[in-house]
């Protein structure tokens, strides 16, 4: 017969299995919710694609960027509007008016992500960035369009709570902005979409989840089945860069500016990702530019390639100057593995303008992009007392090869 101290201790064991079998299974915490407000579109939307079919002169502005810093103790995202961002727009708004009477108005704004520092907090949406949006749309009757930033849906795959709430946040922060789901033009349940006016084609997807198959077969139908014949320029935006010279790009070929160090290898998988998936998908169908964010700076490549002894230009803009801290030039990344890769086709890569040494020369700014038919240019407008003039001196440049 067994002690009587075993048995109650057996006893107890077993009741404590019970017990634990009946707990329910810890939940994870249950965030804050706080509803996010949908962005005012403009009064006037931007005319459909059928509408707009024999526009071939107007211009569009592009940049990125626009969340604040998160410093402890300083009012940021969810406080206060932004200040730095909200500088940029009002500066926008200034060239939409310069620029109305000319041959080239100002037709819309794309941003290449990261709106707020938390994308999951919903106050920062409602306080921070959908007011100041709002002076474009509202305000000066501009259509807006975003493609989604680490910081607005995190870095995480699908499925993960925390991309799920930032998604969910993006989404609904900009569901009157783009694109309705189900239609044509939407991937439903992603922040991918496409849009065209005039002679000009766009495509914003979701950089955060580059190597999902489903979402890489939706753009590779849109270019498939594009009618070439009206649309002259095809451009992808999107948040992490192809190519950068900025901290996010991966600069291993030169000292930092300053400190005499060789900064680490560090493409992020994001950028991997698109350089092997997308990139090759982008030479295929002849896209003509690549704009993107991500590194707080504005940098510029230009990428040139052969298919069927016809010699095509893509030009890489990274325009990461929306109001977030700024950064500054890293070094030259190493491009060997890229260039390699693209042997086949002949792929070249020219770095056109570099990014400033210290954060004070890479201003808060945007870009305008110029259509004139074939033909595109660029200008850089910065925001603040510094001149910026990254083109040797110039603010502005022409896009198209004498050839082309």
């Amino acid at each position: 017969m067994k002690p009587f101290s075993l048995m109650l201790g057996c006893i107890t064991v077993a009741l404590g299995l019970v017990l634990s079998a009946q707990q329910p299974a810890q939940l994870p915490p249950v965030p804050a919710w706080v509803t996010v407000r949908p962005i005012e579109p403009p009064g006037t939307p931007l005319p459909s694609e059928a509408a707009s079919a024999g526009v071939t002169r107007f211009s569009f502005i592009a940049y990125g960027d626009t969340r604040n810093s998160g410093t402890p103790d300083v009012p940021g995202d969810g406080q206060i509007p932004n200040p730095e961002h909200s500088r940029v727009v009002d500066r926008m708004i200034a060239k939409v008016h310069e620029d109305a009477s000319t041959p080239f108005p100002v037709r819309f704004v794309l941003q290449t992500g990261d709106a707020v520092v938390r994308g999951q907090n919903g106050a920062m949406w409602n306080v921070s960035f959908t007011p100041v949006v709002e002076k474009l749309t509202r305000g000066a009757n501009i259509p807006y369009f975003f493609s989604a930033g680490n910081h607005d849906v995190t870095g995480m795959p699908q499925g993960d709570p925390g991309r799920a709430l930032g998604l969910y946040n993006t989404l609904t922060a900009n569901s009157r902005l783009i694109p309705a789901e189900r239609s044509p033009r939407r991937l439903s349940g992603y922040p991918t979409y496409a849009f065209g006016f005039g002679n000009a084609f766009f495509i914003a997807l979701d950089s955060n989840i580059a190597s999902d198959t489903i979402q890489l077969a939706w753009v590779t139908d849109q270019l498939e089945h594009l009618d070439r014949s009206r649309f002259s320029h095809v451009v992808a935006f999107f948040h992490h860069p192809v190519l950068s010279a900025g901290p996010h790009g991966g600069a291993s070929a030169e000292p930092v500016p300053g400190t005499g160090l060789k900064a680490t290898d560090r493409v992020e998988p994001q950028s991997t990702a698109i350089r092997s998936l997308y990139v090759p998908l982008f030479r295929k169908h002849h896209v003509r530019m690549i704009i993107t964010g991500h590194d707080h700076l504005f940098d510029h490549w230009v990428e040139r390639y052969s298919a069927a002894g016809v010699t095509y230009r893509m030009d890489s803009v990274v325009t990461g100057g929306g109001g977030a801290p700024t950064y500054r030039y890293a070094g030259e990344p190493d491009l060997r593995a890229y260039t390699t890769a693209g042997a086949a086709a002949g792929v070249r890569v020219e770095h056109l303008t570099k990014p400033g040494s210290t954060p004070e020369d890479n201003p808060h700014h945007f870009v305008v992009i110029q259509v004139d038919g074939k033909q595109l240019s660029l200008e850089v407008v910065s925001v603040g007392p510094i001149a910026y003039a990254p083109y040797g001196g110039r603010t502005k440049i022409d896009l198209t090869d004498p050839e082309s």
